[in-house]
């Protein structure tokens, strides 16, 4: 008989975004502490296929994976505490259930039976459960599945049911349920109410899901004894099963509360496991220097949707993971481009920080705010990292400023720009449908030595995740290479062509721009070296300022 990995299932109620990506990341780096190995999965109940059309204001960033998934953002966080595999088999949407079932159905795989939701829609979800940890290199002896939504959401029902009849098929194979839940203070009272926390667990219950563990959110405020006993009295768990979740800072302290309440030992008594107690030494190291670092640097990040944290939640990530391999303090400010549109100097707003950013993005908004950011730095030698469109954007700064092509745009923003400097890839042509369709996950990337790029990285051969449609046009790459000093420093093997995936500046202290995404690569373990490269010299270039 194949090993049945035993099955933790957090679930969230009273409000949404109430922190259950976090609980299981938690979870998981606890477990992994304690020598185990686990999958991750995130249920998200909307009908999209998946997050890749949706706007970062709508549902925060799109999480790329390895094998090219778009995502929901908790992968990021998964992959940032966990080493699990996160691949397209880690998000299932309801969208994508939907779509399979009707796929079946329209193939006729029902043999004329009518498709229901129980147990057609449930049937899909149990399967996407077993296929998480189907393949040998997959084997885990703990899978942490979050269930979006809250308890009571019409959208989540068949997700919640779906949990509740696979504890049911693999009995006698224990399973956790962990539940996510806010406990408000009313600032009139002075105290925390449990009545939400009761009501979210009586409607958990009345679906036939019975918690094990109960997490409160509770803000600022501490759980007390008297808390604890009557949460764990009305809603029939045991009162060392009653978790505090107070507000922390930074992310990754978290863990060490959970620890400190139990919370790994509770949930490995539930699942009937054995494990050795975790070090977590490097961890608590790695906390240290990010609470407590000797430098600090002041970085602009030029963008257009900076009005929701969420939007660039990797980014935000990597530069604080950045921080921690420099031991300094990334102080991350994101600026608009519309403002250097309408009449504000670029100088004016960037002159007092010691690095600029640019980063991906979609649409014409914006984008020449962002040209002008980029001549700003250029000419001024700020330090400065382009990701994805901010390559292009720098692609297209230099050919309009250096080369004197001053029409030079991409197809994108110009379809008939008589330079068009980035042009579309040559397998997205003819292609109409959004979803799923751009050039996706990671791919090789052959450095060029001597280049910032292979110093950053310290290795002739990268995998990068990829998300974009639009492409440096070879057709301009000598001229920008011997007129205006671009160095291509790092580039994908193809059979028509090389695609440029990292562009330099000869002349200049840092710069340096990439068509891959490595924020997605980045933990608070091991820092992206492209994101620690410039974090250093954008410190040395603040130190060399305040020593002159």
């Amino acid at each position: 008989m194949d090993k049945v990995p035993r099955y933790v299932f957090v679930t969230g109620g009273v409000v949404s975004s109430v922190g259950k990506g976090i609980v299981a990341a938690s979870l998981g780096m606890l477990l992994e502490s304690r020598g185990l190995k686990i999958a991750m999965m995130k249920f998200d109940p909307y009908i999209n296929v998946d997050p890749g059309t949706m706007n970062p204001y709508e549902h925060g960033e799109v999480f790329v994976t390895d094998d090219g998934a778009e995502t929901d953002l908790d992968l990021g966080h998964y992959q940032r505490f966990t080493h699990a595999k996160i691949s397209q088999k880690s998000n299932v949407t309801a969208g994508s259930v939907y779509n399979a079932v009707i796929q079946k159905e329209r193939r006729g795989e029902y043999l004329g039976k009518t498709v229901q939701v129980i147990p057609h829609i449930t049937d899909e979800i149990k399967a996407r459960i077993r296929m998480l940890t189907a393949e040998p290199e997959d084997e885990a002896d703990v899978a942490i599945i979050e269930v979006g939504g809250t308890v009571g959401d019409i959208e989540s029902l068949p997700f919640l049911e779906a949990i509740r009849q696979y504890h049911l098929d693999i009995s006698p194979v224990p399973c956790c349920f962990v539940h996510v839940t806010l406990l408000p203070f009313i600032a009139a009272a002075g105290e925390l109410k449990t009545k939400p926390t009761q009501h979210s667990v009586r409607a958990l219950r009345d679906i036939g899901i019975f918690p094990n563990v109960i997490i409160c959110r509770s803000g600022t405020h501490s759980l007390s004894p008297e808390h604890r006993r009557k949460i764990a009295m009305f809603c029939n768990v045991t009162e060392d099963a009653i978790i505090g979740a107070e507000d922390i800072s930074p992310v990754y302290a978290i863990p060490l509360n959970f620890r400190r309440q139990h919370f790994d030992d509770i949930v490995l008594r539930v699942l009937q496991l054995d494990a050795p107690e975790g070090d977590l030494t490097a961890w608590c190291q790695m906390l240290d220097r990010m609470k407590n670092p000797r430098y600090e640097v002041r970085i602009a990040a030029v963008g257009k949707y900076i009005a929701h944290d969420d939007a660039y939640k990797s980014i935000n990530e990597a530069f604080a993971h950045a921080g921690i391999a420099n031991d300094c303090k990334v102080h991350l400010q994101w600026i608009d481009s519309e403002q250097f549109e309408n009449g504000v100097s670029p100088e004016d707003v960037l002159k007092d920080f010691d690095g600029v950013l640019i980063g991906p993005g979609f649409g014409k908004r914006g984008i020449e705010g962002k040209i002008r950011a980029v001549q700003y730095v250029r000419e001024k030698r700020v330090p400065f990292l382009g990701i994805c469109l901010g390559m292009q954007i720098a692609i297209i700064e230099i050919a309009r400023n250096c080369l004197g092509l001053k029409k030079a745009n991409s197809t994108e923003f110009d379809p008939d720009t008589p330079d068009p400097v980035i042009c579309l890839l040559t397998e997205q042509q003819g292609i109409k449908e959004m979803g799923g369709t751009m050039r996706l996950g990671a791919y090789r990337c052959v450095l060029k030595p001597g280049t910032l790029a292979h110093q950053a990285y310290k290795r002739d051969i990268i995998f990068e995740r990829h998300r974009h449609r639009y492409e440096f046009n070879n057709a301009y790459r000598s001229r920008m290479e011997q007129e205006a000093g671009l160095v291509v420093s790092g580039v994908h093997p193809r059979t028509d062509h090389e695609l440029v995936e990292i562009s330099e500046l000869r002349d200049h202290p840092w710069f340096c721009a990439s068509q891959f995404h490595p924020e997605f690569t980045s933990t608070p373990m091991r820092p992206q070296p492209l994101f620690t490269a410039f974090i250093k010299a954008a410190l040395e270039r603040k130190i060399s300022s305040n020593h002159a």
